[in-house]
């Protein structure tokens, strides 16, 4: 099966997900590194972790099946000899 998005671990990814509040309807960006990828089918789900305000990271997992995730866009990519990025969470100021 292909996959909905192409991207890998590692890479720089923006993605445009939609937040409802209230009656209204919006698209907020959310870009960051791709740490991890998990599970199969349905429940399959990606990480992304960025550096937020006062350099506190910020991690967000989406599934990859969601009707609310409108688009991802590639924005760099990486070579990077890990499945699982997660010793990124113990590094300070930017990632990678």
């Amino acid at each position: 099966m292909k996959e909905k998005y192409e991207f890998n671990i590692g890479d720089i990814v923006k993605v445009y997900y939609k937040i409802k509040e209230g009656a209204k309807e919006r698209i907020q960006p959310f870009e960051g590194v791709v740490m991890a990828k998990k599970g199969a089918g349905v429940s399959k789900t990606f990480t992304v972790r960025r550096i937020g305000a006062a350099k506190v990271g910020v991690e967000r997992i989406f599934p990859f099946n969601s009707p609310n995730i409108e688009k991802v866009d590639v924005t760099k990519t990486q070579k990077v000899r890990r499945a699982k990025l997660y010793y990124l969470r113990n590094r300070d100021g930017l990632q990678l």
